[in-house]
C-alpha cells in the first residue's frame, strides 16, 4: 500500500475510535491537559519521553481494544459469553495500561512545589482562568458527546440566534 493511503487509513481508523469511543475522547482530553501544564514542572527530555510514552500506549491500547470488539461485533451479532471475555479482557489490558500511566503521572507531577506555584500563576491571570474553566466545559461536552454531535448541536444552537 502506498504510504499516504496507509496513513490516510491510519488516520480513519484513530478518527473513527475518537468519534465512537468515549473512552478515546476521555484520553485524549487527559493527554492535552497533561501536556498543557507540564512546563510548570520544568521537565527535561527524559521526563518528556516518558510521559509521550504513557500517553502514546494508553491511547494505543484503547485503539487495539476498539479494534478487538469492532471485530467481536462483526463476527458475532448474537450474545456469546466467550466473545464477552475477550472483549472484558481487551478492556483490561487498557485499565491496565492506564493504571501505570497514572502512576507515571504521580511520579512526575507529584511535585507539591510545582503545583502551588502553577496554581498561584494561574490565579494571577483571571482570563486565563476564565479561559481555562471554558475549555474545562467544553472537553467535558467533547468526552459525553462525541465530536460529531457536539458539532452538530453547537451549529444549531447558532442557527437559532
Amino acid at each position: 500500500m502506498h504510504l499516504l493511503k496507509s496513513l490516510r487509513a491510519a488516520g480513519r481508523g484513530i478518527l473513527f475510535c475518537i468519534n465512537q469511543e468515549r473512552h478515546m475522547r476521555f484520553h485524549t482530553v487527559a493527554a492535552f491537559y497533561t501536556l498543557l501544564f507540564s512546563p510548570f514542572f520544568q521537565f527535561g527530555w527524559m521526563e518528556y519521553a516518558v510521559l509521550l510514552l504513557a500517553i502514546g500506549s494508553v491511547c494505543a491500547a484503547e485503539v487495539f481494544n476498539t479494534a478487538v470488539e469492532a471485530a467481536c461485533d462483526a463476527e458475532n451479532t448474537a450474545y456469546s459469553s466467550s466473545v464477552r471475555r475477550v472483549k472484558d479482557i481487551a478492556a483490561g489490558a487498557v485499565l491496565i495500561n492506564a493504571c501505570f500511566a497514572a502512576g507515571v503521572g504521580i511520579f512526575l507531577f507529584g511535585k507539591p512545589t510545582c503545583i502551588a506555584a502553577g496554581f498561584w500563576w494561574l490565579c494571577g491571570r483571571p482570563l486565563l482562568l476564565v479561559l481555562l474553566a471554558l475549555s474545562a466545559a467544553a472537553a467535558v461536552l467533547y468526552v459525553h458527546l462525541g465530536p460529531k454531535l457536539l458539532a452538530d448541536k453547537l451549529r444549531a444552537f447558532f442557527r437559532r440566534k
